[in-house]
C-alpha cells in the first residue's frame, strides 16, 4: 500500500466512538428500562450520565412506554428524569435550531408546552430526591422557557454541589451565558475559564474556553471580524493552555464529550492557521467527528475534510530534505515518526511528510 493512501472519510456515528450507545438503544426499543437502569448504576462514581439519558430522549416515539413507565411508578426519580428529558428533545425538535425570527408561533406554543411538562416532571425528581444528579442535569429548561439568567445559574449550582465537573451541565449553562440567550461574552469566557481552572489535569471541563471562542467567532460578521478575533495573541494564547490542560494531558479520559473538544480545538487551529497543532488533534481523532463544531463551518463532513486535509498535508521537502532522501539520518527520521501498534503501521505527520496507512480505531475513541 502506498503512503499516499487516501485518509477515510470522517465517522459521525456516535456508536463510533461510543459503542455503548449501540446496546443502549437496543435495550430502549425492547422496553428493558431494568437494563438501562442497571447499566446506570454501574457507572463509575461522578460519571456524566448525560449520554445515558440523552440516548434514550433522542428516541423516536419513546415518550408513550416512558409514560405509562411513569404512571405504574409516579415516584421513581429515574422513570421521571427519563421522561422529563424527552419531553425537552421533542420540545427542541419542535422549535428546531433556527432564529427565533424563523419559528412560527404554533411552533414556539408546542416547544413550551413540551418544556412546561419537562419541568413539572424534573421538579418532581428533584424533590423527591435532591441528591439525584440526572435530574438536575437534564433540567435544562431554563433558556427555552426564557427564565433568566440568575435561575439558569441557581440550577447549575445545585448540580454542581454534588458533581463540580459535570461536563454536559457546563456546556448548556455556557450556552445560556452567551448573548444570544440573555448572556455576555464576559460572563461565558469568565465561566469558561473558571470551570478550566477548577477542574483536574486532563477534565473535559478546559474544553470550554474552546467551545467560548468558537462561538464568540460565530457571533461574528463573516470575513475581517472573524479573520481578527482570531488573530488575537491571547486568543491562542487561551486554547493552547485549555488544549495543554485537557485533551494533551496524560490524564485525559475519552470520556463521552471528548470528540466534540477535540473536535472544536481542531476546528480553531485551523482557522487560527496553526495547522500543527490542529495535525494533533486530528490525528487523536482519527476519522471520528461529531456534527458541532463542524456544522459551524458550513457542511460538517467537507468542512471536517477541508481543515483536516489542510493540517495533514505533506510539507513540501526543502533541497537539504530532497538531497538526503536516500541517507540513513532520513530513514531514521521517518522511523521517529510512525508508530508500530500491534503489528499494524501508522504514519504520522512531521516535516519529512505525511504516511498515511490508517489511524488507530479501538472501542473508545
Amino acid at each position: 500500500m502506498s503512503l499516499a493512501s487516501p485518509l477515510p472519510p470522517p465517522d459521525f456515528e456516535i456508536t463510533s466512538a461510543y459503542p455503548e450507545v449501540a446496546w443502549l438503544r437496543q435495550a430502549v426499543a425492547a422496553g428493558d428500562w431494568a437494563g438501562v437502569r442497571q447499566y446506570l448504576a454501574g457507572l463509575p462514581q461522578g460519571s456524566d450520565t448525560s449520554q445515558v439519558f440523552g440516548t434514550v430522549a433522542g428516541t423516536e416515539g419513546v415518550e408513550r412506554a416512558l409514560r405509562d413507565l411513569v404512571a405504574a411508578a409516579p415516584d421513581d426519580v429515574f422513570a421521571l428524569t427519563l421522561l422529563g428529558a424527552r419531553e425537552v428533545a421533542i420540545g427542541w425538535e419542535i422549535r428546531t435550531a433556527a432564529p427565533a425570527e424563523s419559528v412560527t408561533r404554533e411552533q414556539f406554543a408546542t416547544f413550551h408546552a413540551h418544556l412546561r411538562s419537562a419541568e413539572q416532571l424534573l421538579i418532581r425528581a428533584t424533590a423527591l430526591d435532591p441528591s439525584y444528579v440526572p435530574a438536575w442535569a437534564e433540567r435544562n429548561t431554563a433558556r427555552g422557557l426564557g427564565l433568566g439568567q440568575n435561575e439558569a445559574r441557581r440550577r447549575y449550582d445545585r448540580l454542581a454541589k454534588s458533581h463540580p465537573h459535570h461536563f454536559t451541565a457546563q456546556t448548556r449553562l455556557l450556552q445560556q451565558l452567551c448573548p444570544k440567550w440573555g448572556g455576555s461574552w464576559e460572563a461565558a469566557h469568565s465561566f469558561a475559564r473558571d470551570r478550566m481552572l477548577g477542574a483536574p489535569d486532563g477534565s473535559l471541563s478546559a474544553g470550554l474556553v474552546a467551545e467560548a471562542h468558537l462561538e464568540h467567532w460565530l457571533d461574528l460578521d463573516v470575513g475581517e471580524e472573524r479573520h481578527a478575533y482570531l488573530g488575537q495573541p491571547h486568543v491562542h494564547a487561551e486554547l493552547v493552555e485549555a488544549a495543554g490542560r485537557s485533551v494533551l494531558q496524560p490524564e485525559f479520559r475519552r470520556d463521552p464529550g471528548w470528540v466534540t473538544v477535540a473536535g472544536c480545538f481542531a476546528a480553531l487551529f485551523s482557522l487560527i492557521g496553526d495547522t500543527a497543532r490542529a495535525a494533533a488533534h486530528f490525528r487523536a481523532l482519527g476519522n471520528l467527528a461529531s456534527k458541532l463544531p463542524w456544522s459551524y463551518l458550513g457542511d460538517p463532513a467537507e468542512a471536517y475534510l477541508r481543515h483536516r486535509d489542510a493540517a495533514l498535508a505533506p510539507a513540501s521537502p526543502t533541497p537539504a530534505e530532497r538531497e538526503g532522501a536516500g541517507s540513513p539520518s532520513f530513514a531514521w527520521r521517518l522511523s521517529e515518526s510512525c508508530d508500530f501498534h500491534g503489528g499494524i503501521f501508522y504514519g504520522l505527520q512531521t516535516g519529512v511528510g505525511y504516511g498515511a496507512i490508517r489511524f488507530r480505531h479501538r472501542g473508545y475513541v
